[in-house]
């Protein structure tokens, strides 16, 4: 079991937004991190045969039912293994750790009775997409994928790439349906920087994500070990976030490229989510149910502005009302032309009311 730094020069190991900081004394920005991997790889390039970390990870991303800004997430890496053995490992974990909290491989998650009993079920990416939307992307241009996502209603913008593209589709589509443990395995090589090419097919990469309740919990690897083919991948990855990708790495990690370069040998990588996982053994529909100090939105403040009379006055009428057309307020308010625009213009900058148009004219409402 190892620690790796919070705190990084580079945000790498994932997609993801990153946190932003500065270090005062270096002068520099800093990033909270957003996955450990690229330090636990060069820890394997150093000469362990194995390593693990939980790690708190901060990711700069929207929060819903199953995420929450800051996180916890384990990280184990193996050398000579790949992401076959790695599945075995995963299902064997997950096994144990059902039993370890209900004393049975079986979990109830709300209205779903899951079996995490080893194996689980094994599907292609290419395969599952297939199966529920007819649309096989096994040799399809990134064009003929974007047609075909917007032909099925899925919202598409100019800055997605192939993989992008195909993760939407996979997210919209497919992964809701997979509530039995199910590996999605050979994802497409754009979805994967940091993935191995698959042995079989250059066009995919070693990789599976392990599905539960229609939810991604673990995310594992054949690690992609060649340095030249490494860069490549980073380079396609900057040209991504040229195009305003904002989940598509802005930096080369240079000193990893370096570590690569002294030699890593075969490993597999996986990593799983924490919290999502502790959801799911114990049968809570939110990931704010299983920490102690979830992330929240902040209470709205009270309002304690100084209004003058006239502002009083017309925020009576607006609350009244509820919502009223601006020019039947200035009607009511009886107020001279200048004394009624300082009035209404201060009631809006207070955050006290706002006016908003609409196609049968502007209203306003109070805040």
């Amino acid at each position: 079991e190892v620690e790796t730094p919070v705190l990084q020069p580079i945000p790498g190991g994932a997609a993801a937004r990153p946190f932003i900081t500065h270090h005062n004394s270096l002068d520099i920005p800093l990033y909270m991190r957003i996955a450990n991997e690229l330090y636990l790889k060069r820890l394997i390039v150093g000469g362990f045969d194995g390593v693990y970390e939980f790690s708190k990870n901060f990711r700069n991303e929207g929060m819903d039912r199953t995420h929450n800004p800051e996180f916890t997430a384990m990280e184990i890496y193996v050398s000579y293994k790949d992401y076959n053995w790695m599945m075995d490992f995963t299902e064997q974990l997950l096994e144990h750790c059902a039993i370890a909290v209900n004393g049975t491989s079986e979990a109830t998650f709300g209205a779903h009775k899951i079996d995490f009993k080893a194996p689980y079920a094994r599907i292609t990416m290419a395969d599952s997409i297939k199966h529920f939307t007819g649309f096989d992307i096994t040799g399809k241009t990134e064009d003929e994928i974007r047609a075909a996502a917007t032909a099925m209603n899925i919202e598409v913008n100019a800055t997605m790439g192939k993989g992008k593209l195909i993760d939407e589709i996979f997210g919209e589509k497919c992964e809701g349906n997979y509530i039995q443990p199910t590996f999605i395995t050979d994802y497409p090589k754009e979805m994967s920087p940091l993935c191995k090419e698959h042995r079989e097919n250059p066009e995919l990469t070693e990789r599976f994500e392990l599905m539960v309740c229609g939810k991604e919990i673990a995310n594992a690897y054949s690690e992609l070990n060649d340095p030249i083919d490494q860069r490549e991948r980073f380079e396609q990855q900057l040209k991504l976030a040229q195009k305003g990708d904002d989940e598509a790495t802005e930096f080369i990690d240079e000193d990893f490229l370096r570590a690569l370069e002294y030699g890593m040998p075969p490993t597999s990588g996986m990593g799983i989510g924490m919290d999502r996982l502790i959801m799911f053994l114990t049968n809570n529909q939110s990931i704010q149910e299983v920490l102690f100090f979830p992330q929240m939105r902040p209470e709205k403040k009270t309002n304690t502005i100084e209004l003058n009379t006239e502002e009083k006055t017309i925020l009576a009428l607006i609350v009244k009302a509820e919502k009223i057309e601006l020019n039947e307020l200035k009607a009511l308010a009886n107020l001279s032309n200048k004394k009624w625009d300082k009035t209404i213009k201060g009631l809006t900058k207070k955050e006290a009311a706002k006016v908003s148009k609409t196609d049968e004219g502007l209203f306003v409402e109070a805040l």
